[in-house]
């Protein structure tokens, strides 16, 4: 069962040629040349996006935007918060493909524990691509805040599933 929202937003976009082609927003803004990757089989051209591409820096954008929401309901700043997106595709276990996904947050006027928990936060509560991957693609935050004395960001780096 699905969450009904409200709609305030839509984008809209067309692929044409599938992985080896060519996508773009209907407003002209994201118009790029499509190419499956070397390390896929493809041609890899040089100058060509991927859906991944496109992915990582739509979740990337977003994630920023709602941990600058979540930030400012802690009466916190995460304005200059950087959110890197990594997007890995690669054949499930049980056919097809499948994608994972490493939000790497970074912020050094923000105390480590603070972003960690607010970065936690921001993906199980507020952003949208969190809430659309949840259940579907393992994703994995790791947060660079101001360093103290017993900060350890081990636990949170990326391992598959069930390793």
């Amino acid at each position: 069962m699905t969450d009904a929202i409200k709609p305030l937003y839509t984008a809209h976009g067309t692929a044409t040629g599938g992985r080896n082609g060519h996508t773009r927003t209907d407003d002209g803004m994201v118009d790029v040349n499509l190419s499956v990757p070397k390390e896929m089989g493809g041609p890899g051209k040089p100058g060509t996006a991927t859906p991944e591409h496109l992915f990582a820096a739509g979740y990337a954008a977003c994630f920023g935007g709602a941990l600058d929401y979540i930030a400012k309901q802690h009466k916190k700043d995460a304005t200059k918060a950087t959110v890197k997106a990594a997007v890995t595709i690669g054949p499930r276990e049980k056919g097809g493909f499948g994608l994972a996904v490493v939000l790497d947050v970074t912020d050094p006027s923000l105390p480590q524990a603070e972003l960690q928990s607010m970065a936690e936060e921001t993906h199980e509560k507020i952003c949208p691509y969190s809430h659309a991957t949840r259940g579907n693609i393992d994703v994995k935050i790791v947060a660079h805040g101001a360093r103290g004395p017993s900060s350890d960001l081990s636990s949170a780096s990326y391992r598959p599933s069930g390793q």
